[in-house]
């Protein structure tokens, strides 16, 4: 992993610490929590998988599907030990929020992806997904600063504003809600998850949380007080 990889990893980690997900996975999106019953009732369920895998299947067509898990696998890149983007099925979260409780952000998506695709093919003769890392890189850093062009709406800035805030949903929220797979991203910033009780030794610990299990949402829904 390059430094610069490195660099973009701890500053997502450390945001996400700092808006709540290792104090008590304040990351779950409100409207996905508020529309969580209208959610179970569709093909977006909280927590489902698509029907392909971890392609796509709620929302994204094959294409765009690939260029949602390139671009957030460059914002949260893996490394030895260290789940990225890929490991934590950001894809998944992102597709099925749109499908569900983000839905008013279907035409943004379309937008922004087309116009991502001309701004990747007119500077660089290839779509992002076919870029080397470092031209992704490249781009990322054009729409962050808002210097790529081709951009109406949504505007390069607001494009990848949004990526990078569904990017650390997926990958720090409750896995109820399709991303965080297997607590990659709990365990990558030490975070315990719902836990019934804390021993006195982990109440006095300043050492992130590392007892097994870790436990989410689905797992108290589905205990004693889940099923009354």
């Amino acid at each position: 992993m390059t430094k610069h990889d490195a660099s973009r990893r701890a500053f997502l980690v450390r945001a996400a610490v700092g808006a709540g997900a290792a104090a008590g996975a304040g990351l779950v999106p409100d409207a996905i929590a508020q529309n969580h019953d209208h959610m179970e009732g569709g093909a977006a369920a909280p927590g489902a998988q698509h029907p392909s895998g971890s392609e796509h299947g709620a929302f994204f067509n094959h294409a765009d599907a690939a260029t949602i898990a390139a671009f957030t696998e460059r914002l949260m890149p893996s490394a030895p030990d260290k789940p990225g983007a890929r490991d934590a099925d950001v894809l998944n979260y992102i597709d099925l929020a749109l499908a569900g409780a983000y839905a008013e952000l279907q035409d943004f998506y379309r937008r922004g992806l087309a116009q991502l695709e001309a701004y990747c093919r007119g500077t660089y003769k290839e779509p992002f997904v076919r870029l080397k890392p470092e031209q992704q890189d490249e781009v990322i850093t054009a729409l962050e600063n808002g210097k790529a062009t081709g951009f109406a709406y949504p505007t390069a800035r607001e494009f990848f504003g949004i990526l990078r805030t569904h990017t650390m949903e997926g990958m720090f929220a409750d896995p109820l809600y399709g991303g965080n797979k297997d607590f990659a991203g709990w365990r990558l910033v030490g975070f315990p998850g719902a836990q019934a009780v804390f021993t006195p030794s982990d109440m006095q610990s300043k050492q992130a949380f590392s007892r097994e299990p870790i436990v989410g949402l689905q797992t108290i829904a589905k205990g004693p007080a889940g099923r009354a």
